[in-house]
C-alpha cells in the first residue's frame, strides 16, 4: 500500500514517524509530509525523518491562515496528481482532509481535543474512520458526523514514548522545571488569557524553570530560554516537574514518571483524567492551586513502567485499520 500522512506540529510528527516506522517495516510505502512550523521539523530531525516540506503555518490572520491552507491543498494536489495514495491519514491535517476527499482518497483519522472545534468541522466529517482514546466519549465525535469510530484503552502519546529513549541530558541546575507555553494561535485558544508566563515566574522561587515559547523565542528575565529547536518529549525526561495548560507535554512526562501539572479547563481533558484514573502523575487543576501542588511533586518520580505496559499502542490499532489485517 501506498499511505500519506501529513504532520501539522511536532506531536503530528513524532505520531507519523511512529506509523510510518511500523508500515515501512511491512513494506509499505509512506510518504510524509509536513508543513513549516516552529517544531516540525526540529522533531523531523530528532526522529531521523526526511519529510516533504508542502506549505507553511501562518497565523497572522484569518485571512493568512485560510490562504497558507489553500497553497498547501494546491500543493498537494500536484504532488499526487500522477500517483494517487491508498490511504490519507493524519492527527486532524484539514488540508489533508480536504484534499483527499477532493481527489477520492479514503481517510483515517486520529483526534483527542473535543474542544477544538473549528478544526474538528473541518476534519471529521470527511474521515472514513476515526481513532480516537476510550477516554473520549462518542458523541463529542458524532455530533460531527463521525460514523465508523474506532477506540483503545490508552492515549496517543503512548506511540512514542513506550521504548523512548531521552536525548543527551541538559544542563541545568536542579531542580528543572518544564513549563510549555500556551497553544495561543489555536483556533480553540484565541479568547483564553495564556496563564504560562505568570505562573512560569512564579515557579522560578523553586528552581531553575525551562520556558517553551510556542512562537516568539525571547528572553525572559529569571527564566531559561532556548532560541533553537529543543526536543520537548526529552526535555519532560529529564524535568523534576512538567507544567502547561494540559496538552502533549503534559502526557509525555507522566507517562514517563515525571510528575506534571495540567492548568486551565483545557488541562482537564478526558485523555488527562484517563491517566490520572490510570496512575499516573498528572494533576489537572486551577492555575490558583499550580504552585502548591508543585511544591508537594518537585523531584518526585513515580514507577509506572507496569502501568504503561497495560495501555494500548494506537500504532497497532492504526495499522489494522490502515490495511485490514490483524496484527501480529
Amino acid at each position: 500500500m501506498r499511505i500519506w500522512y501529513d504532520a501539522c506540529t511536532g506531536k503530528h510528527m513524532r505520531y507519523g514517524n511512529a506509523l510510518a516506522k511500523r508500515l515501512r517495516s511491512r513494506g509499505h510505502e509512506v510518504v510524509l509530509t509536513t508543513r513549516e512550523h516552529p517544531d516540525t521539523l526540529g522533531v523531523a530531525d530528532v526522529v531521523g525523518e526526511k519529510p516533504v516540506v508542502v506549505g507553511k503555518y501562518d497565523p497572522a490572520s484569518l485571512s493568512s491562515r485560510l490562504e497558507a491552507s489553500a497553497s498547501r491543498m494546491m500543493g498537494f494536489s500536484k504532488l499526487f496528481r500522477n500517483r494517487l495514495p491508498d490511504m490519507a491519514v493524519a492527527h486532524q491535517s484539514v488540508e489533508l482532509c480536504r484534499t483527499a476527499f477532493g481527489l477520492g482518497v479514503p481517510i483515517t483519522l486520529t483526534a483527542d481535543t473535543p474542544h477544538a472545534v473549528a478544526v474538528n468541522k473541518l476534519t471529521i466529517p470527511l474521515a472514513n474512520t476515526l481513532v480516537i482514546s476510550g477516554a473520549i466519549p462518542l458523541h463529542f465525535f458524532r455530533r460531527y458526523g463521525a460514523s465508523n469510530i474506532v477506540q483503545f484503552d490508552g492515549v496517543d502519546e503512548v506511540a512514542w514514548i513506550r521504548g523512548f529513549k531521552p536525548m543527551k541530558k541538559f544542563d541545568f541546575k536542579r531542580p528543572l522545571i518544564v513549563v510549555r507555553q500556551m497553544e495561543t494561535q489555536a483556533a480553540y485558544a484565541l479568547d483564553k488569557e495564556d496563564v504560562t508566563l505568570k505562573l512560569a515566574v512564579k515557579l522560578s522561587r523553586l528552581g531553575s524553570v525551562l520556558f517553551f515559547s510556542r512562537y516568539v523565542k525571547s528572553q525572559r528575565k529569571g527564566l531559561i530560554t532556548v532560541k533553537g529547536f529543543v526536543d520537548s518529549a526529552s526535555a519532560a525526561a529529564h524535568a523534576d516537574l512538567v507544567v502547561s495548560i494540559g496538552g502533549t507535554i503534559s502526557r509525555e512526562a507522566a507517562l514517563q514518571g515525571v510528575p506534571s501539572i495540567a492548568v486551565s479547563e483545557t488541562g482537564r481533558t478526558y485523555v488527562n483524567r484517563f491517566l490520572a484514573r490510570k496512575g499516573f502523575p498528572l494533576f489537572p487543576l486551577d492555575s490558583s492551586r499550580a504552585l502548591s501542588c508543585a511544591k508537594k511533586y518537585l523531584g518526585k518520580r513515580f514507577d509506572v513502567a507496569n502501568e504503561l505496559a497495560e495501555l494500548t499502542n494506537p500504532i497497532d490499532v492504526l495499522e489494522k485499520v490502515i490495511t485490514g489485517k490483524d496484527v501480529a
